[in-house]
């Protein structure tokens, strides 16, 4: 707290650098808190914290991070919530699980995600000891009632409600249930366009659930190109062509989940929920690698196999001398570079991209809002 003899010179000061059109941040301002919910593409440690094979917590992960170190993150580097966190102007979420998510960090939000989760709970069973959905949104909870304690309930209501969400979950539903193997519990249960729609449902009830739980702007990504992965070339693909049959599950469930969350804001009455266009951004540069910089989108950078798409990517796997070259860090992920692109699209993409409006625009209506 600032006493009133170091307060005036300081309030003085902004008035004349104001005077002269230089803009003052507001030293008490901080930048908006941030959530993450999903799966692997978006967890930046939790299963670190697990009895779970989910775990990217060994070189080459992290090889390019600053820290030059593994994780958690299923990257090369930065993943797609730390390219949004620099965005916001802020540090990077913390795992919930982490001993070291204290006041200070809490304020800045917090990451629920967790590798191998789906939308069903059924979803990454083999995996063993991962946080699903139901679950994270749990933690959610609970993170308000530490909040609550900490910084009383008006004020964790409020930080709640002006925060940004990210969730990004479903491609596992596909790759680890649904297609599996040649033959699941879920395939037999539902054709393909039937068990879109059961995930679609499903969705919306956590998607409710986050609201209820007061989420107010909420990303919500759809799945990239599914088949074309460099795990489903090596496994599904025919000379180097995308699995037809995942990326028929791509284009039933996205413009699916794009017209869920449109009804679900109707139904709110605003636009509580971005659809963001994953598919599409990947799918740029999977089908014009060089437009974008890449060498390859079909071989992964860490790996083995064909396309180094088989098993895991591990400290004996294949690694490239050059991420920047690679659209696919491992056999699922995409290289950091590849995040990168995506997170500029979520910034400032078009409609084409991100439905009803991308994120620049959004923080600019709630900086007005909320100033």
């Amino acid at each position: 707290m600032a006493t009133s003899s170091s307060f005036v010179p300081t309030a003085l000061l902004g008035l004349f650098l104001a005077a002269l059109g230089v803009i003052v941040p507001r030293s008490e301002a901080r930048p908006r808190a941030f959530f993450v919910f999903g799966d692997s593409l978006v967890d930046n440690g939790n299963n670190n914290y697990l009895q779970t094979v989910a775990r990217a917590n060994a070189p080459p992960y992290g090889i390019d991070y600053p820290t030059h170190t593994a994780t958690g993150r299923f990257s090369n580097g930065f993943n797609i919530p730390d390219f949004i966190s620099q965005e916001l102007g802020a540090e990077s979420t913390m795992p919930y699980l982490s001993p070291d998510l204290t006041r200070e960090n809490l304020l800045v939000g917090a990451n629920f995600a967790s590798a191998g989760v789906g939308i069903l709970n059924d979803t990454g069973d083999q995996f063993m000891n991962i946080i699903k959905m139901h679950k994270q949104l749990e933690h959610f909870k609970e993170y308000q009632q530490r909040m609550s304690a900490l910084i009383g309930v008006s004020r964790t209501k409020r930080l709640v409600n002006q925060a940004l969400i990210l969730i990004t979950v479903g491609g596992n539903d596909f790759v680890n249930n649904y297609f599996l193997l040649d033959s699941t519990a879920r395939s037999r249960q539902y054709p393909l366009p039937d068990y879109v729609n059961f995930l679609i449902s499903r969705y919306r009830k956590h998607l409710q659930k986050l609201y209820d739980l007061g989420a107010r702007r909420v990303i919500v990504t759809g799945t990239g190109p599914l088949g074309c992965a460099p795990a489903e070339l090596a496994r599904r693909g025919k000379n180097g062509e995308c699995s037809p049959e995942l990326q028929r599950a791509a284009a039933l469930y996205n413009p699916k989940l794009e017209q869920m969350i449109l009804e679900l804001n109707n139904k709110i009455g605003t636009d509580i929920f971005i659809a963001a266009n994953t598919a599409q951004m990947h799918d740029d540069f999977i089908s014009n690698p060089k437009a974008y910089g890449f060498n390859t989108s079909k071989v992964a950078c860490c790996g083995q196999g064909p396309y180094n798409g088989m098993g895991l990517c591990l400290p004996l796997s294949n690694l490239c001398p050059n991420r920047e070259l690679h659209a696919f860090w491992d056999p699922f992920h995409p290289t950091e570079k590849a995040n990168k692109l995506v997170v500029q699209q979520i910034m400032s993409g078009s409609t084409k991209y991100m439905k009803p409006m991308n994120l620049s625009t959004v923080l600019a209506i709630d900086a007005r809002s909320h100033s």
